[in-house]
């Protein structure tokens, strides 16, 4: 099939010679090891290399030609299917972009589930038509496995060392207290910095086990009805005050001059909506991601204000925490959302956390298919976004009622 030359005595690839384009193409494709799938507008598979062969069981000869997805069948981890509308391989020719899934498992032609990393590239025409998809994916099960002996291994030491450090604290707290205890001004010093370490040490230790638990799917959840208007108002009144002691002003604003175009997640100009905006979440998961976002936008801001808002179309209800500090680096932005990730700057590297917030509000944020990003500008301040599914005002009314009289 190729007209490859190579010498037998060595392998080295300076001795082999291509013909045209075409070649080097069929041996790139054929030679690495993640699966490659072309399919077609209609879904059918037009390609599918030797790796595409070795990690889902099925020969080239009886793929190509089928239904994409016949062959390549995603599952989560409970074993049900994808639905249409979170099918990577059915979204991607809605919306011309790449896509990516790092949790999906594929059922293999032996009806086996192996976790797979999976890449959609969309073939774009000029029209802005999505004419084809390349589809790249590899077996991740010796990840998966690794990163599940670390969550448990976190999750185990996490949950025994707070026990401890809960009774250090408590025994601290009481040390602290002058109807309990009799301390001059020095030793309360000292003991006040040691309580203040040992909660920190305590919130790593949550945050540790918190982490571990949204990691392995774990993590509780009790989602309701929720009118998100009226929780982010009271939620802002709440917070408030730990704004005030930096002498930062505080704001709730409901409805902008922009709303949400739902292909994209972005925001397009002017556009009213009533302001009922019916979420299915926890809210005390969700509480858990805005007092976090709250938190960090008042110790990285020195002046200004921090903003609560909300907006929404009929698909997509959007809410915010927007502050005016002191911005993120470009460079940082990709990587906020991952473990343990800081961003190591003259500004920040003197402010305490443990680096798993933003990683943990992430987590919480896609229970509820929702999404979550951040736009900054240094000097100018940062704004964190949350897109999440709405529910019409009929539609939240009935829910409630199955929730109330399940039947």
């Amino acid at each position: 099939m190729f007209n490859i030359l190579s010498s037998k005595k060595s392998p080295n690839t300076s001795n082999i010679k291509f013909n045209n384009d075409q070649q080097k193409f069929e041996v790139i494709i054929n030679t690495i090891d993640d699966g490659v799938v072309l399919v077609d507008d209609k879904e059918i598979v037009q390609l599918f290399n030797p790796a595409a062969e070795k990690i889902t069981g099925w020969k080239k000869s009886d793929a190509v030609g089928m239904d994409v997805n016949n062959i390549l069948k995603l599952v989560n981890d409970k074993n049900e299917p994808y639905p249409d509308d979170l099918n990577p391989i059915k979204k991607v020719f809605l919306v011309p972009k790449p896509l990516r899934d790092n949790n999906a498992n594929l059922l293999t032609v032996s009806n086996i589930a192996i976790p797979i990393s999976l890449t959609i590239s969309p073939v774009i025409e000029g029209n802005d038509k999505v004419s084809a998809a390349v589809i790249s994916f590899r077996n991740i099960s010796v990840e998966r496995a690794e990163e599940q002996k670390r969550a448990e291994f976190i999750s185990t030491a996490s949950h025994e060392m707070r026990t401890p450090v809960a009774a250090i604290e408590g025994y601290l707290s009481l040390a602290l207290n002058s109807k309990v205890a009799t301390i001059d001004e020095r030793a309360s010093s000292y003991l006040q910095k040691a309580y203040t370490s040992t909660q920190r040490l305590g919130k790593l230790f949550q945050d540790l086990l918190t982490s571990a638990k949204a990691e392995d799917g774990r993590l509780s959840s009790h989602p309701v009805i929720v009118e998100l208007g009226g929780f982010l108002e009271q939620l802002e009144g709440d917070l408030k005050f730990s704004a005030e002691k930096k002498n930062l002003f505080s704001e709730f604003v409901i409805g902008s001059s922009k709303n949400i175009d739902a292909s994209t997640n972005n925001l397009t100009e002017d556009h009213q909506v009533k302001p009922l905006y019916y979420v299915l979440i926890d809210p005390d998961r969700m509480r858990e991601v805005l007092i976090n976002l709250f938190d960090n936008a008042v110790k990285y801001t020195e002046e200004g204000k921090i903003s609560i808002g909300i907006t929404g179309d009929s698909d997509i209800v959007q809410c915010y925490v927007r502050d005016t500090g002191v911005g993120i680096p470009t460079e940082d932005i990709p990587h906020l959302f991952q473990k343990f990730y800081r961003v190591d700057s003259s500004a920040t590297r003197t402010i305490g956390g443990t680096g798993l917030g933003l990683f943990i509000s992430k987590k919480i944020v896609e229970l509820y298919q929702g999404r979550i990003w951040v736009e900054s500008q240094l000097g100018k301040g940062t704004t964190f976004f949350i897109n999440l599914p709405r529910i019409s005002n009929d539609k939240a009314i009935e829910m409630q009622g199955r929730l109330i009289n399940p039947s």
